[in-house]
């Protein structure tokens, strides 16, 4: 299958290496710049609970004090595992999506509302987590520690794939994300080779805009679920035929 992956290329080399040896042709454009925030070292002792919906959150996240002594929790597994390789023990992931982390930390028992939540994250969100968790009782603040850039220029090589391998799935996992993607292919004129492309987007927000944008084969599913939903897709005898 041919894929188009949009995630920095820090956070999907596995799922490349794991796609290449599958036999799978992948390109990868990335479609945000981020520039980590200045002056943004946090003392977690202040804190209870760190929430994180993002890898990049914890990629740009200076701190003061102890990470064994406080409670992370995650928008999903990649996030959970970048925090993990950052020094955090006390992880808890929810299934990729904000919704699902709200609820997590809403219904779970070992949360005390009077806890003091950071909530880190970058100056583009889809979702406004801190004023829902508020809205719910629980004492928040946001703390934005990066800045992304949407990149909206294609280098010759990705346009030269891109017309030798029309993608079958374009995977996008943020809403910066998605308007970025889908203002390069407005600009190199490429929607002719997407027709038939199915994308899969982390969250109903995404699929919403792209298809207001002119988007019609959209679909959601879990990051890190990437392999699975390949196999569904292929199963399903969906692959591009020429």
């Amino acid at each position: 299958m041919n894929i188009i992956l949009t995630r920095p290329l820090i956070e999907i080399e596995d799922l490349m290496g794991k796609l290449f040896i599958s036999g799978h042709k992948i390109i990868h454009i990335p479609t945000l710049k981020i520039t980590p925030a200045t002056n943004k070292n946090v003392n977690i002792k202040k804190f209870d609970i760190l929430i994180f919906t993002s890898a990049n959150a914890i990629r740009n996240f200076n701190f003061l004090g102890e990470k064994n002594d406080i409670s992370c929790y995650c928008v999903g597994a990649i996030t959970e595992k970048i925090a993990r390789l950052n020094g955090f023990t006390k992880t808890y992931s929810a299934g990729g999506t904000v919704n699902a982390l709200k609820n997590l930390i809403t219904n779970s028992p070992d949360i005390n509302k009077k806890s003091k939540f950071a909530y880190i994250c970058g100056d583009n969100i889809s979702s406004e987590l801190d004023k829902d968790l508020k809205n719910e009782g629980f004492n928040v603040e946001k703390i934005v520690n990066y800045y992304s850039e949407k990149i909206t220029e294609l280098n010759d090589e990705n346009k030269r794939l891109i017309k030798e391998y029309p993608p079958d799935i374009i995977f996008v996992y943020s809403l910066r994300s998605a308007q970025s993607f889908n203002e390069i292919v407005k600009n190199y004129s490429l929607s002719s080779l997407m027709t038939q492309s199915l994308v899969k987007c982390i969250s109903k927000n995404i699929c919403d805009f792209l298809e207001n944008a002119g988007w019609r084969k959209l679909e959601t599913f879990n990051a890190g679920d990437e392999i699975l939903e390949l196999e569904n897709y292929k199963n399903n005898g969906n692959t591009r035929k020429f």
